[in-house]
């Protein structure tokens, strides 16, 4: 997983004293088409076909305690499901709003999927992996 670099500068902000960060109480996963890049940039969601990012409250139940500076998803994470072609997703994304919003982090995701219609995208608890913050 890679962090947008506005998250980055934010929990060194935070860690090293600037300022205070609030934790965002609910997370949004979006998928991608394209390969973010760690300026946010670069990400095509799927734009029809009933496409909507996942809200997940940002908890111990959704989010459980890191280990060795690794934190997974604690829940199942469940997309819509698709009324048309999604395209081949390959990364996903996590936002602070359910449209436009921010972007945060993005991880590739282990095999590409072509989301077609009827198909109902899906991340099993610990499919998303959430690593220590780099510079």
């Amino acid at each position: 997983m890679a962090y947008i670099n506005s998250l980055k500068d934010l929990v060194l902000d935070h860690v090293f004293g600037s300022v205070d960060y609030t934790p965002l109480t609910t997370w949004y996963i979006g998928l991608s088409t394209t390969t973010p890049t760690d300026a946010g940039t670069n990400i095509t969601e799927p734009a029809s076909g009933a496409y909507a990012r996942v809200s997940q409250t940002n908890n111990q139940t959704n989010f459980p305690d890191a280990t060795n500076g690794v934190k997974n998803n604690g829940s199942v994470i469940t997309f819509p499901k698709a009324t048309a072609s999604w395209g081949t997703v390959t990364h996903f994304v996590m936002y602070d709003a359910a449209t436009v919003g921010n972007a945060f982090a993005w991880g590739a995701l282990t095999a590409s999927k072509t989301i077609d219609t009827d198909d109902t995208p899906s991340f099993a608890i610990g499919d998303i992996t959430i690593t220590s913050a780099t510079a």
